[in-house]
């Protein structure tokens, strides 16, 4: 809106109108016949008291700040909600390279579609190829010079591994640091710079019954998105250490080639395969937001667009069997480690001291 216009409402008067200027009423008035009183003929008073011009001076300054103040509110809300939808991100960057997250603007938090929007871009592919074959994956970019955080079990035993953005851009990566004990793996692009960032939020005030919004590759499927709520807390998730489990299928995403997928124990029971003989356990989140195969390492964000866990295991009945080389998919049984888990690691993982 120009500031600058005329915002005087229509019938204001102007404020350099003579005050005194009302004439009393003239004999044409009142059908040509002048008015005659018993007291002497004096014209009756007008219509309406004439205002003194000082008084009619503040109403349209009044109502110009009035305007002024409402067209800001309007503007700024206008200028962040544009800025959101063509993936501007106002805020300043931070030193180090870093930059700040990628949150949901004021208007889309609560929505799956506004969640969905803003943290897609910072949710890739990744593609990891060893001796055993080829398997899929996702992770989660968090600066925007290539630092992509995942499962170890995406990754273990890669030669190769080849990440690609929600763009379609692809980029080799490297290796950072592993932690096997707690399935996390820091990744990083080479050659990248300026990446859409997400924000890592605070997984110890997450209650159950809170919606989230999971992002991933399912089966290759970039950029799926799934919604339910957080059905449970500290649920005890055993995986597979590294790429020794049953048929060489440790990384368990998808892979090419047939055998087991994505094994791991929870409740005693092994699924999905055999998890072998090196294991880990810890506490995870669980979701009823369907998880399925190449969903590992991706994001399971809050309806604020903050990362709350990282995506690393699912209950499938009809692979829970030995011998079963088949997966039904997600039954909404769905496990992510909780993203505190990982801010406390991430400084062992980008210095390459996993445990």
């Amino acid at each position: 809106m120009d500031m600058t216009e005329n915002l005087r409402p229509s019938g204001a008067h102007s404020t350099d109108q003579d005050p005194t200027s009302y004439p009393y009423a003239s004999p044409s008035a009142y059908d040509g016949t002048a008015y005659n009183s018993a007291a002497g003929g004096y014209p009756p008073p007008p219509a309406y008291a004439p205002t003194t011009g000082r008084r009619k001076a503040k109403r349209p300054v009044a109502l110009l700040a009035a305007v002024a103040i409402a067209a800001g509110v309007i503007g700024g809300g206008t200028a962040t909600l544009v800025g959101q939808l063509n993936g501007q991100d106002s805020a300043a960057t931070g030193s180090g390279g870093a930059v700040n997250g990628t949150t949901v603007s004021q208007s889309s938090k609560g929505t799956v579609a506004g969640v969905a929007e803003a943290v897609s871009p910072a949710i890739v592919e990744i593609g990891a190829a060893s001796s055993a074959g080829k398997s899929t994956g996702s992770g989660v970019v968090i600066t925007e010079d290539g630092e992509i955080v995942t499962n170890n079990h995406v990754i273990s035993g890669a030669q190769q591994i080849q990440v690609t953005l929600s763009t379609g851009k692809t980029y080799t990566a490297d290796v950072m640091g592993t932690d096997p004990d707690k399935d996390l793996a820091l990744i990083k692009l080479r050659g990248a710079s300026g990446l859409k960032t997400a924000t890592l939020g605070d997984s110890s005030k997450v209650k159950v019954g809170e919606e989230v919004v999971a992002i991933g590759s399912p089966e290759g499927l970039t950029g799926t998105v799934t919604s339910g709520i957080v059905s449970a807390l500290d649920r005890d998730v055993t995986v597979a250490k590294d790429d020794s489990g049953s048929s060489g299928q440790g990384q368990g995403q998808g892979r090419q080639g047939g055998g087991q997928e994505w094994p791991f124990e929870f409740g005693g029971q092994q699924f999905n395969g055999d998890t072998g003989e090196e294991t880990t356990t810890y506490k995870a989140l669980q979701t009823d937001a369907s998880l399925n195969p190449g969903n590992s390492g991706g994001a399971l964000i809050n309806m604020n667009g903050e990362i709350i866990g990282i995506n690393s295991a699912m209950y499938s009945p009809s692979s829970s069997s030995a011998g079963s080389g088949s997966s039904a998919g997600s039954v909404g049984l769905g496990f992510a480690i909780p993203v505190n888990t990982l801010k406390a690691d991430l400084d062992t993982l980008r210095a390459g001291n996993g445990s």
